[in-house]
């Protein structure tokens, strides 16, 4: 069972930095590497924002939730 580790404003600025990469790699065409790139960085990072679970705060054992947030899922 996993618990959220990942609060409400680290979500809304994942859910922001995501939208970023997102509008970025639709507006580099001529680069499709990057824009792939870009794109998969942006669907993990806002697929962490969403279910609130990051992998890599679970390794270093960091939680941004408030006590009040801290529900198994």
């Amino acid at each position: 069972m996993k618990t959220k580790n990942v609060g409400w404003r680290d979500a809304g600025i994942r859910s922001f930095a995501a939208g970023l990469l997102l509008l970025t790699c639709a507006a580099i065409p001529e680069h499709p590497l990057v824009a792939l790139g870009l794109g998969f960085i942006g669907v993990v990072v806002i697929g962490t924002a969403l279910f609130r679970v990051c992998p890599l705060y679970t390794l270093l054992r960091v939680n941004t939730c408030s006590p009040a947030e801290v529900r198994p899922t």
